[in-house]
């Protein structure tokens, strides 16, 4: 059974990562274009203000190497896109099913289709919404070379951090549905989330390396393209593989596990 869930997962995660790339190539990536005219424009200006200070002393212009372009932007834009968002979406999907295998009979008596439509929701708040709330994503030209590293491990602490407070989230909405009921229990759960992820997000250091003149509107739309790239992947991998699973189960509600099973 956990082998064809698997099977289903990859198989949403492709179509995920079909939809999605049309997605980020109609909607993102006029956003990278812009972005990275934004950065040739900031390279040329110092370049120009190098050479006119060289001027001014006598001296001639400073000559700098060009890096050698290892990958060309229009196959960045086309198989590279495609590549990059076909292996996250499937490895997600294939997450996604191999989760699914493991809470189903968890979540109360919800079916198949309603367990992994509740298991996309968290599992896009977790992984991308409640991180990007802090360190939301940003387009070419925008944060420093040398400080990448700690951005990157800051990032990936408040994911794990994230999914980790999820998890414990969960777990207190099932101890409480026996006493509270299935909807209070969910509702505090939430609202326990949240006031944790809020702590968290406030200890954690803020990064704000936005260069002077980047345009605004360019960095909400940005934004917004990834935010809607990644909706558009959880909301496809919890309905479509919610309908294998229930096909492949059955649309009978489970009987409720316990927690240690």
């Amino acid at each position: 059974m956990t082998g064809k869930l698997l099977t289903g997962g990859l198989l949403a995660g492709l179509v995920a990562a079909v939809l999605c790339f049309s997605f980020f190539k109609v909607v993102g990536e006029p956003t990278v274009e812009r972005a990275i005219a934004f950065e040739q424009s900031m390279e040329e200006a110092k370049a120009k203000a190098k050479a006119d200070e060289a001027a001014a002393k006598g001296l001639p212009a400073p000559t700098e190497q060009t890096e050698p372009e290892l990958v060309s932007r229009p196959v960045q834009s086309s198989v590279g896109l495609l590549t990059g968002v076909g292996v996250f979406s499937m490895a997600f999907g294939g997450l996604f099913a191999l989760v699914f295998a493991l809470v189903y009979g968890r979540f109360g008596e919800l079916g198949a289709r309603a367990t992994s439509a509740v298991l996309a929701a968290e599992g896009f708040v977790a992984i991308y919404l409640a991180p990007a709330l802090k360190y939301p994503a940003n387009p070419p030209s925008v944060g420093l070379p040398e400080t990448i590293d700690m951005r990157t491990s800051l990032y990936l602490a408040l994911v794990l951090i994230s999914l980790a407070v999820m998890i414990a989230a969960s777990l207190l909405r099932r101890s409480l549905a026996g006493r509270i009921g299935g909807w209070n229990a969910a509702i505090l759960a939430g609202f326990a989330y949240i006031a944790v992820m809020v702590g968290v997000s406030l200890a954690l250091p803020s990064v704000n390396e936005v260069p002077e003149g980047f345009p605004a509107d360019l960095l909400w739309q940005f934004r917004i393209a990834s935010l809607g790239g990644q909706a558009l992947m959880w909301a496809i991998l919890g309905l479509l593989f919610g309908v294998y699973a229930e096909r492949l189960i059955g649309a009978k509600r489970p009987a409720l596990r316990p927690v240690h099973a």
